[in-house]
């Protein structure tokens, strides 16, 4: 699969959440799947988080968009689209 002018910032399975938090990253064809499926939505950006069994839906996809917002995509367990929200979130 090829994702054309998007990126995938993380590696398999790897996540740039706080190490104290017990969410769980998407990995493997789960996570290709995923990433295409949020980078569709979002129509450009980098994947920089995810996480298996978020509170809003199956599958939840953090995108960072070129100018430096973040996007949470919300996917179902068929990674089909549900919902997407700016991210909120202060890391510091």
């Amino acid at each position: 699969m090829v994702l054309s002018g998007a990126g995938i910032a993380q590696g398999l399975g790897a996540d740039n959440r706080d190490p104290g938090e017990t969410e769980t990253a998407i990995t493997g064809a789960a996570l290709a799947q995923a990433s295409a499926a949020a980078l569709e939505h979002t129509e450009e950006g980098t994947v920089t988080g995810t996480e298996v069994g978020d509170e809003e839906s199956y599958y939840e996809v953090e995108v960072t968009l070129g100018n430096g917002d973040q996007v949470d995509v919300q996917l179902d367990e068929w990674f089909a689209f549900v919902d997407a929200a700016a991210d909120s979130e202060t890391d510091k």
